[in-house]
């Protein structure tokens, strides 16, 4: 069974922007508080992806390749509101962080995530890594979705 562990943290300051970015658009097909369906695009690539609701940064997720023909098409198919980002990864004492800067309705929002083996797993904290919103349903991307940084 597919497990993803992660925590979710907003950025303060620019010091991790030395990393290069990529483009992301991706849609939710269906969402309600106990899982999604999230369709995305990135760098020529396509994935489908089935997730449940997290508890304490843990959650269900499947994820599978697609063709990108096929991802434009559910695209188009979603009933909300594209979410648009650039991603950058950035090594830090041997985890990869992935900065998303959020454009469109969303813009402003600048969020870090972080994969993890274990939900207790320590690990060391960039300068530039402010409040933890792992557990705030607000920054779920379905949720951006639907109600988008910019009318909070």
């Amino acid at each position: 069974m597919g497990i993803e562990i992660e925590r979710k943290f907003l950025v303060s300051g620019d010091a991790w922007r030395t990393a290069p970015g990529a483009e992301i658009t991706q849609g939710y097909l269906c969402r309600s508080e106990n899982h999604s369906v999230r369709v995305r695009l990135a760098k020529g690539r396509a994935w489908l992806a089935v997730k449940g609701r997290a508890r304490k940064g843990v959650k269900q997720e499947f994820e599978y390749p697609i063709p990108p023909e096929d991802a434009r098409a559910m695209l188009e198919l979603c009933p909300y509101p594209l979410i648009e980002k650039t991603r950058h990864e950035i090594a830090h004492d041997g985890f990869t962080w992935e900065v998303d800067v959020f454009k469109g309705a969303n813009q402003g929002l600048v969020v870090a995530e972080i994969e993890l083996e274990a939900p207790d797993q320590s690990f060391p904290r960039p300068a530039w890594i402010g409040a933890e919103v792992t557990d705030d349903p607000r920054y779920l991307n379905a949720n951006l979705a639907v109600h988008p940084f910019s009318d909070w």
